[in-house]
């Protein structure tokens, strides 16, 4: 899969421009700032589940960025619209506007909190013509982005199918969630439909593969593993925080890459709904494969029919199994999307970078983008959750979402 990606990747970036460097960027530009506004409301105050607050980054960063890339003069292809504009309005008003109207749609109860917190950031602009028309084309973009997700599946039918043959899904311990379904039939962004990089699916239960799938997380993704070291049990833990690590890094880049508020916007538009595309073609996937958990197999090993896996009925992974089946993984398709559309918009993979877990306090380092894909894949397997094939699918599926989209959107006009 590496080999294969990085051909792919060679590819694609061979014949594409990338975005030069600008000016510095301040810590409170408006596009970094609603940003963290953003992942307040979406995972501080609503703790949306990951097949939820992709779709709600993608909204309101596809909306700021076809407001800020409308007042720049179009230089990149809007994503949904592009209002008419002189150039003279102003853009953090815009920005604010876009992510502020987009948000309280999302989250209505969170209204008179969004409010106050816009109406606090517009005091530090200028009244006057400028705030006005640079307000009007943000809610412009936002009503343009709201209007194209209505009714796109969101919230629809929540469970997954259950089976009770060997290989199948069924809910695991301790929680035994059944959760995000509907996400394998969400509209998605820009892939012309879920299905469009479906995968020859998980090994077969009797063959040598999956018996080395089987005994590799057998032993090193045990909750009393004595195999796993302590850096791989931080890994596994600090890729499970639910307050992604990636919306830090994504904001990091864009100052110590020095961007300037368009290609901050842009970054975070292709960022986010790469991912949120990701995640639906990868739930496309666990619905059609229904295939199960390392914990359902360990535990059930001898039924599966293989002589040569054996089975441990009180196994227990380290990480709590969530609740969906385990072919593709969600967060490998995640991740898989986020590094590509870094890389393809850097043109490089050695720029280093890192983050903190709230959940571990600890910070992460990382020397560039595969780096860290490497890194979540073997995490998966460290925290007993997925076979590696789910991981390694799943960064496949994320890494093709994420040439699709910068073929075909986003493009310098």
């Amino acid at each position: 899969m590496k080999r294969a990606l990085a051909l792919l990747l060679s590819a694609v970036l061979a014949p594409l421009a990338v975005p030069a460097a600008a000016a510095a960027t301040p810590e409170n530009d408006a596009v970094i700032t609603w940003n963290t506004y953003a992942q307040t409301a979406i995972w501080e105050v609503a703790r949306e589940n990951p097949w939820v607050q992709s779709r709600s980054f993608a909204m309101v960063q596809g909306a700021v960025y076809d407001a800020v890339n409308a007042i720049a003069g179009q230089p990149y292809q809007p994503y949904l619209s592009a209002p008419r504009t002189t150039g003279r309005e102003s853009t953090d008003a815009a920005v604010a506007a876009a992510a502020h109207r987009v948000l309280t749609a999302l989250f209505p109860a969170q209204r008179d909190r969004l409010r106050t917190q816009y109406d606090d950031y517009l005091t530090g602009i200028p009244d006057g013509r400028a705030e006005r028309s640079g307000i009007a084309v943000g809610e412009r973009t936002a009503d343009a982005m709201l209007a194209a997700r209505a009714g796109d599946g969101v919230f629809g039918v929540e469970a997954f199918p259950v089976g009770t043959e060997p290989g199948r899904w069924r809910p695991t311990p301790p929680t035994f969630a059944n959760a995000g379904a509907w996400s394998a039939d969400l509209r998605p962004f820009v892939l012309p439909r879920a299905d469009l990089f479906r995968t020859a699916g998980p090994p077969s239960l009797t063959g040598a593969a999956y018996t080395r799938e089987f005994d590799e997380i057998k032993a090193i993704g045990a909750v009393n593993s004595a195999t796993r070291t302590a850096d791989q049990t931080d890994a596994a833990r600090w890729w499970h925080d639910r307050r992604l690590g990636q919306w830090e890094i994504n904001r990091q880049l864009a100052v110590t890459q020095r961007l300037d508020t368009v290609q901050t916007a842009r970054l975070l538009a292709m960022v986010n709904i790469a991912a949120s595309d990701a995640n639906t073609a990868c739930f496309n996937e666990k619905r059609h494969w229904g295939f199960w958990r390392p914990v359902t197999a360990i535990q059930l090993a001898e039924t599966d029919g293989n002589p040569d896996t054996t089975g441990d009925p009180a196994w227990m992974p380290l990480l709590i199994t969530p609740g969906s089946p385990d072919y593709t993984s969600g967060h490998g398709c995640a991740t898989g999307s986020n590094m590509t559309m870094l890389r393809l918009f850097f043109g490089r993979d050695d720029i280093p970078f890192h983050a903190t877990s709230a959940d571990t306090g600890t910070t992460r380092y990382f020397t560039g983008f595969s780096d860290a894909l490497h890194e979540l894949i073997d995490a998966r397997v460290w925290g007993g959750i997925h076979f590696r094939s789910a991981d390694t699918a799943g960064a496949g599926i994320g890494a093709k979402t994420s040439v699709y989209l910068y073929l075909h959107a986003f493009r310098r006009r």
